[in-house]
């Protein structure tokens, strides 16, 4: 199995493309080693030390170090993490996770339209990052969108926020005012 890697503009995070389906559909973030029973392969990254985020997408793999840890050290330690879990046709995320569906039936037609600007123009550039954005709300003019995996903590997240999103955003949906990161 080849695994590719790639640096992301967060320095703290890397991307690992396994050359296969991660997730399918959805994403699966986890921020501490307590959160990943839900995935057994997050179990066994998070068994790397210095090994600090998980992130799941369609068919990438970000993973977040600490900051007394370095990527030459990290990096075959998850490389080889990564290949055995694979190799060794294991499941990405528990029966209980992948059955967790989100649904959205009571969004107001303006969200309908934010929720569709994000993910047909925003999450695929944000997945070529190695990350994921969220819509959370929209109330008053303002957009709330949460930034996973690598655009979480990333140095120029504020800027793709509020340059790009709030920008293309304001442009198709005059009602849009601001977009914020929820918190």
């Amino acid at each position: 199995m080849f695994i590719q890697t790639e640096e992301t503009p967060n320095p703290a995070t890397m991307k690992f493309l396994p050359s296969c389906e991660v997730m399918g559909d959805g994403t699966l973030e986890i921020t501490a080693a307590s959160g990943a029973a839900v995935s057994p392969l997050a179990e066994a990254l998070f068994a790397i030390e210095g090994v600090k985020g998980v992130f799941l997408g369609r068919d990438f793999i970000t993973v977040t170090k600490t900051t007394d840890k370095d990527w030459p050290v990290l990096k075959p330690a998850i490389l080889t993490s990564i290949m055995d879990h694979f190799t060794n046709k294991r499941p990405v995320v528990t029966a209980a996770a992948a059955t967790q569906n989100v649904t959205h039936g009571g969004d107001t037609d303006i969200e309908k339209k934010i929720r569709e600007l994000i993910d047909i123009k925003v999450r695929p550039a944000v997945a070529q990052d190695g990350g994921d954005i969220v819509f959370e709300s929209f109330d008053e003019g303002i957009v709330y969108l949460t930034m996973k995996g690598a655009c979480s903590g990333c140095p120029s997240s504020t800027m793709t926020l509020k340059a790009g999103i709030e920008n293309m955003l304001k442009h198709y949906i005059p009602e849009v005012r601001e977009v914020r990161q929820a918190r």
